[in-house]
């Protein structure tokens, strides 16, 4: 059966892409509890994701050293450097203190996120199958199921240490699929050697991911916050939130994998940009929670198709041996996203209240639909990237 091939094919990163879904929705469900936790407000909370993002930006770009060292054991590594950093947050009381604890998290996150796209482009040039939606598709589902029970966990008021726990434990379980082949001699050969890549191709594709998860990064982590806070809803309504984004998520991704994979990738992007911002502009316009919840869940269906097609893509153009630097270049500017996005919705929501903030990520989406998408397909065509380029 196609489907079991299929996850057998990439299972070590779809392990990975559950362990971080799981480990960021914990947080992002509980993020109004957090954040009072913390004692801070919204424009000093917004830079304090944004110093947890550079620690995904940083840890990024070290990918291919952190491979280089720790080899077959790097994910399994990584996963654990983000166990760490979200117990932190269930028991940080200010704003040092949860910075630390925010940039453990995403460092490991994002060290974690490289290694399992580069398994998953791995995995597609030896079935010929597209598999990266499939694998961000179950990232989103583990991220809905997630954030759901976190909800659930809130409203019988367990605390934010035995909520993490919970967390550590799945986590732990799922590491028994996560180490990794040895590829270093693949990244040896000739790695000083870079003429065959791509680079412009590489980093407009980082460009377009940047976009798509900045879209994904407003929603999960403050959609909580719009609907307790601007539409006065109860812990398990906010925690809908992020929940509604994840399932909007899995169905786009899923189904893009299941009966899109045919389509043209560029235009498949296009209309996901399009749909995002719609999404988006609505839920700022949302009068009541139901509305909100409308939007969450069209913005999660739009945006979620447009990062994984252009790793996919930048997987594609380059030979294998620069595979994984590529993808954790590209990934490292898409990961820019949760380094803006904090300070974009923190100090617009300060300055003209949240509506405003969903507003302002919607129209970015639309910028990328007419004007980031469409050059990056010149770029295709004028001849940026070929076949015997990336091979050579």
């Amino acid at each position: 059966m196609q489907i079991w091939n299929d996850l057998n094919a990439s299972r070590k990163a779809i392990a990975a892409f559950a362990a971080v879904g799981i480990g960021w929705a914990s947080f992002s469900a509980q993020m109004p509890v957090i954040k009072t936790q913390v004692g801070v407000g919204d424009g000093l909370w917004g830079t304090l994701l944004l110093l947890g993002s550079s620690g995904a930006l940083l840890a990024m770009w070290l990918a291919p050293l952190f491979y280089r060292i720790l080899r077959t054991w790097a994910l399994l590594v990584s996963v654990m450097v983000m166990i760490v950093g979200f117990m932190l947050t269930g028991i940080a009381e200010g704003p040092i203190f949860i910075g630390v604890a925010l940039f453990m998290a995403a460092a490991g996150s994002g060290i974690a996120d490289v290694l399992a796209n580069n398994e998953v482009s791995e995995a597609e040039s030896v079935s010929g199958h597209s598999l990266m939606n499939l694998n961000h598709g179950l990232f989103s589902i583990a991220y809905a199921i997630a954030a759901i029970a976190v909800g659930v966990a809130r409203e019988a008021e367990i605390s934010s240490v035995g909520i993490f726990g919970g967390m550590a434990i799945l986590i732990i379980v799922s590491m028994i699929w996560m180490k990794l082949p040895d590829r270093l001699l693949d990244l040896e050969r000739d790695e000083k050697d870079f003429s065959g890549m791509p680079f412009g191709l590489v980093w407009v594709g980082g460009l377009v991911v940047l976009a798509a998860f900045l879209g994904e990064a407003a929603t999960e982590g403050w959609s909580a916050l719009h609907v307790e806070r601007t539409l006065g809803g109860r812990a398990s309504e906010g925690a809908m939130g992020p929940a509604l984004l994840g399932f909007g998520m899995a169905v786009g991704r899923l189904g893009a994998h299941w009966f899109g994979s045919d389509w043209p990738p560029i235009r498949v992007m296009i209309i996901g940009s399009c749909v995002a911002g719609l999404g988006l502009a609505f839920v700022g316009a949302a009068p009541t929670i139901g509305m909100s919840y409308l939007g969450f869940a069209i913005g999660g269906l739009g945006v979620s198709v447009v990062g994984p097609l252009a790793l996919s893509l930048v997987g594609q153009a380059v030979a294998r041996r620069y595979r994984l630097a590529a993808l954790s270049q590209a990934a490292a500017l898409g990961y820019a996203a949760f380094f803006l996005g904090p300070v974009i919705m923190g100090y617009v929501s300060e300055g003209f209240g949240l509506r405003v903030s969903f507003y302002v990520i919607g129209a970015i989406m639309l910028v990328v639909a007419f004007v980031l998408v469409p050059l990056w397909a010149r770029m295709l065509r004028s001849g940026v990237y070929s076949e015997k380029q990336a091979n050579r």
